[in-house]
Order: C-alpha cells, then sequence, then structure tokens
C-alpha cells in the first residue's frame, strides 16, 4: 500500500496505468477506490493516481478543521512528494471542490481539470443537505450506512432504483467493504464541503476545463452551469440528461467515454 509524506500527513494512494498522470480526487464520505470504473477505462491511456483524502481510507486522520483549499494543499503535495510537476485533474462533487482550488492556486500544476457534480460556493440548499446528513450520521453512528440509506437517494434517479435494485445492492456492499471513515472524520469533512467558497477563485484557472452535470441532480444542479462555465475561460459544459448526482456509476460507459474524449483531447 504506497504512502507518501505530504503537507505534515501520511496520504495514502493507487497507481494505476501509464502515459500522462491523472490525478483523481475522492468525494466525500470516500477513499481512492471510488474511481474503479473509471481507473479501468482511464489506465489505459494515463498514469492514474487515485488516493485517500486526510481522513478517509487508510490516510491519516489529523485533529482540525478542514476546508477545501486546505485539501487541495494537501493533493499539491502529494503530487510533489511524487516528483509529478503537471497532471490531468479530475474530481466529482468534493473531489470536484478541491480540484478547483487546486487548479487556481497552482495553474501550473495542472494540465486539464474535469468538474463533475460541481458547485462554485455553497448555498442554503447544499448546506441543509450536508445538515440531514450529518445528523443521520450522528444518529446512525455508522457512515458507510449513512451513504447508503440517506446519500445515495442524492446519487442516483429513481429510475435507476427501479431498473436495477441488484446494482444499488453492489453499490452498497461496495461501500460497506471499504475503510471505514469515523463519524467525526465525516462531520470534520461534510464541514468542509458546507464552507467550500471557491467563486472568487475560478477566474485564476487556466487550464482547459470540462464541467459536467447531471440533469437530475438537486443537490449540486446546473444553476451552478453558469456561474462555474462564466468565469473559468477555458471551459466547456456537458449534461448527462438520465442522471443525478453520480453519473459515474449511474452511466459509466457515457460517463468513460465523453471524460476521455476531453482528456484525450
Amino acid at each position: 500500500m504506497p504512502k507518501v509524506k505530504a503537507n505534515n500527513i501520511t496520504l495514502h494512494y493507487e497507481q494505476q496505468g501509464s502515459g500522462d498522470p491523472l490525478v483523481l480526487i475522492p468525494y466525500l464520505a470516500a477513499d481512492n477506490a471510488c474511481y474503479a470504473f473509471q481507473v479501468a477505462e482511464y489506465s489505459k491511456h494515463f498514469t492514474c493516481i487515485s488516493l485517500d483524502l486526510r481522513g478517509t481510507g487508510e490516510s491519516d486522520n489529523p485533529d482540525g478543521a478542514y476546508s477545501t483549499e486546505g485539501l487541495a494543499d494537501d493533493v499539491a503535495a502529494l503530487m510533489q512528494a511524487l516528483g509529478i510537476q503537471r497532471a490531468h485533474v479530475s474530481g466529482l462533487s468534493l473531489g470536484a471542490a478541491i480540484g478547483m482550488w487546486l487548479a487556481a492556486k497552482h495553474p501550473e500544476m495542472v494540465k486539464s481539470l474535469s468538474l463533475h457534480s460541481a458547485w462554485p460556493k455553497s448555498d442554503a440548499y447544499l448546506k441543509n443537505i450536508i445538515q440531514i446528513l450529518q445528523v443521520a450520521a450522528k444518529g446512525m453512528g455508522n457512515v458507510a450506512e449513512m451513504v447508503i440509506l440517506c446519500l445515495f437517494p442524492w446519487c442516483f434517479t429513481p429510475e435507476l432504483y427501479a431498473a436495477k435494485p441488484d446494482y444499488i445492492q453492489n453499490l452498497a456492499a461496495f461501500v460497506r467493504s471499504r475503510p471505514a471513515q469515523s463519524v467525526a472524520s465525516f462531520i470534520t469533512q461534510s464541514n468542509a464541503v458546507a464552507s467550500h467558497d471557491a467563486e472568487a477563485q475560478l477566474g485564476r484557472i487556466t487550464a482547459p476545463t470540462q464541467i459536467t452535470f447531471g440533469r437530475h441532480d438537486a443537490a449540486t444542479s446546473t444553476r451552478f452551469a453558469e456561474r462555474l462555465k462564466g468565469p473559468i475561460r477555458k471551459s466547456e459544459m456537458l449534461v448527462f440528461e438520465d442522471c443525478s448526482h453520480a453519473p459515474i456509476y449511474e452511466n459509466v460507459e457515457e460517463f468513460n467515454r465523453k471524460t476521455l474524449e476531453f482528456l484525450k483531447r
């Protein structure tokens, strides 16, 4: 299990494939394995570096508040420790929030930026969703079960639940199989989501950027589309029509194909 000292903590990461480096930043409550369906394809073209953010997986769990900017500093330090001068950077949800800070603060390190299910600044609606998840995590005392019961319905459409109940159960089993995140770490990490505000930083992003949304996503809906695309000069937008917050699972083939087209270009 490769680990590296970065930003005064130990971060765990996994590396697969060959070619230009592609850094994959996890979403809320997830570890590096969350992009398993993407790495299977991406690694045919890129060296995929998937990491565990602080407080998740096998990375250190230090005390103190987290922010999306601070988590981006962790990713920059990981890249420096691994000798990666420049990489494609991709993230979904929290991973996208971290990615935009990384690209704004360290433009020389980011060859391209992929922002999936992203938002520039948390609004009252998104903060309320986070509060619901926090209350559920505390009440259940188990982050994995909270994710399955409370977060999954924000991530997937009713149609997926109806058409593929076994697939939903397989995703639930996958969540349960990963290293457990403590409730305290989830609260700290989700506070970073609630306080995210990179709106004033977006104009500093110089990398070619792909911005994607799920048409049926309520949490980070297309209400954020122009607020993201407008300030990022070299950006393009794509909407996955049959998906909610997690197209990486809901329409794997289309997501992989269209994101790879951008990355290879």
